[in-house]
């Protein structure tokens, strides 16, 4: 499983011609499901995008998470944070999750940052969605639950 956090000012999602989700500061998220993926991989990233330190202080060192900051976050289901590119120039989403492995994790994540008591939004699963966001910095951290990078 994989993720694209980047902290942020504020950040939504609109289906069609309405919005579907927004939040205020914190996080967004865009998640990517493999298909050996599983509730290991859930629990591993949701803890670390809950713990995940990257809001300034009072000395503007990155030393504060989103829940400390009274943050939100914004989870976006996006199977091309699978992507593997290293060939060609036409990306392979062959090492994505089927949509409904996804979907069960996808919210399975949402779920476990919610109990950590972090405020969740979600974007619309299997949606076309537009995104739109201010980041924050910009800070962009890149997490894998395989730990690759």
């Amino acid at each position: 499983m994989r993720a694209v956090v980047q902290r942020v000012l504020g950040s939504s999602v609109t289906v069609g011609e309405g919005v579907a989700s927004s939040i205020g500061r914190g996080l967004l998220v865009y998640l990517g499901v493999a298909p050996e993926d599983g509730e290991p991989d859930c629990r591993y990233l949701a803890d670390k995008v809950r713990h995940l330190r990257i809001f300034p202080d009072s000395n503007r060192l990155m030393n504060l998470d989103v829940a400390q900051v009274g943050g939100e976050v914004l989870v976006v289901s996006a199977f091309t944070v699978q992507c593997d590119a290293r060939r060609g120039r036409r990306p392979s989403f062959d090492t994505a999750a089927g949509p409904e492995q996804a979907e069960e994790l996808y919210e399975s994540f949402c779920r476990l940052l919610e109990e950590a008591g972090v405020l969740v939004r979600r974007g619309a699963f299997r949606e076309y969605m537009k995104v739109e966001s201010t980041n924050d910095g910009p800070i962009c951290v890149l997490l894998d639950s395989g730990r690759l990078f």
